[in-house]
């Protein structure tokens, strides 16, 4: 009987751990399953250019995957047993339907953090899913001008979302509220940048400012301050997706699966975690960022581990750290900052056109390499041992 690997999730992470596993492992022994609710692979660190009516290249996942042995399954995940190690299932029709596994890669993402805000769920936009950029495009393409938009969270997605707003629609007057100040993880160099292209753009910035309600027109701050907008979007960071939390996974405070070096459940060890939905130590011992960055090699290195453990070969040992942040502001200007293995900033960034070629060529690559989930490996398909899941050989370096 082959070995069952169910992956939950096909994005950045997803897509990626299903792509190396499907070249790791030798067909005959093993039947993976990808599990997405989207037909399509979406570039979910192109949604702001989405939500401003760019449109992004169609990427079907069963062309993507076709010829490799993976087999697509479009539904939604309604509930994971990782007791009885099952999935429940609804597809597009409304059908309910539940699969088994032996291995579990779970990839299921994150959605919008609303932080108990009242109003946020009501009121708000955002850009952290396919439909919700879409949704945002509508109502930006309904305003007139001299409307105004507000973009509260001043994180990479937030700077994004409102310099590519303002310089979509220069007609609009467009405002972002942070917690603290803008950009002020970034260098000198990239914060002088950004202040520049506010300021370029016409970006009104609300600095240190709480936002504690989200309504129909604006938001109230901690100060009870009112800031007016016809449109809010949320961007201040992302919550784990909420199906591990009924579950009996070790979940941290964050609700992302708690993992080992290996992307392995602490709880679970025919689980794995990757992307924005596993809470997994980096360089320096610093829980990785919800991001593409983290997601991708997290998503090679879980891959590695349960090829490792089911053939029974030695698994390298590598710590996952960082060594830039791309940040797009708009279409013809970026900010990489380039950061330490932990993620703090160095002195040194690129800005202006150079970075936003430099950061174009980064998202090119990252959707390139999804779109061609098996070719980035030397072909070592290798075949399962008769004692599957036993610990793999002592790792070596590298």
């Amino acid at each position: 009987m082959k070995h069952r690997i169910v992956v939950l999730g096909a994005g950045y992470a997803g897509a990626h751990a299903a792509g190396r596993l499907a070249r790791r492992l030798h067909a005959d022994d093993i039947e993976i399953t990808l599990v997405n609710a989207d037909p399509d692979f979406v570039e979910r660190v192109r949604l702001h250019q989405l939500a401003v009516g760019q449109d992004l290249r169609p990427r079907p996942l069963r062309d993507i995957f076709a010829g490799t042995g993976v087999r697509v399954r479009p539904a939604r995940v309604t509930a994971v047993d990782a007791d009885r190690r099952t999935v429940d299932l609804v597809d597009g029709h409304g059908g309910a339907d539940q699969i088994g596994y032996d291995t579990l890669v779970y990839a299921l993402g994150s959605t919008v953090a609303e932080h108990g805000v009242p109003g946020v769920a009501e009121h708000a936009q955002h850009v952290a899913s396919r439909q919700g950029a879409l949704r945002l495009r509508e109502r930006l393409h309904d305003l007139a001008s001299g409307a105004t938009v507000l973009v509260v969270g001043g994180g990479l997605t937030g700077i994004e979302a409102v310099t590519e707003i303002a310089e979509a629609r220069p007609d609009l007057d467009v405002a972002i509220a942070t917690r603290g100040g803008l950009g002020d993880w970034l260098s000198d160099k990239a914060r002088r940048h950004l202040r520049g292209v506010f300021d370029r753009l016409g970006i009104t910035a609300h600095e240190h400012t709480d936002v504690v309600r989200v309504d129909q027109t604006g938001v109230l701050t901690g100060t009870a301050e009112r800031i007016p907008a016809q449109v809010t979007v949320w961007t201040t960071g992302f919550a784990a997706d909420p199906i591990a939390a009924a579950s009996t996974l070790a979940l941290a405070d964050t609700g992302q699966i708690v993992v080992d070096e290996t992307m392995r459940s602490i709880s679970h060890p025919d689980v794995y975690a990757v992307g924005d939905a596993g809470l997994a130590e980096g360089a320096g011992g610093r829980p990785l960022r919800m991001s593409c960055a983290s997601g991708i090699p997290m998503a090679w290195k879980a891959a590695d581990a349960i090829a490792a453990r089911l053939t029974g070969r030695r698994m390298p040992d590598n710590t996952i750290g960082y060594v830039q942040q791309c940040v797009s502001l708009g279409r013809h200007d970026g900010i990489i900052q380039f950061v330490t293995t932990d993620d703090r900033a160095k002195p040194s960034a690129l800005t202006g056109r150079t970075a936003a070629r430099y950061k174009e060529f980064v998202c090119a690559g990252a959707a390139w390499s999804v779109a061609h989930p098996t070719i980035l490996l030397p072909s070592r398909r290798r075949r399962l041992t008769a004692t599957v899941g036993a610990e793999p050989l002592p790792a070596t370096a590298g």
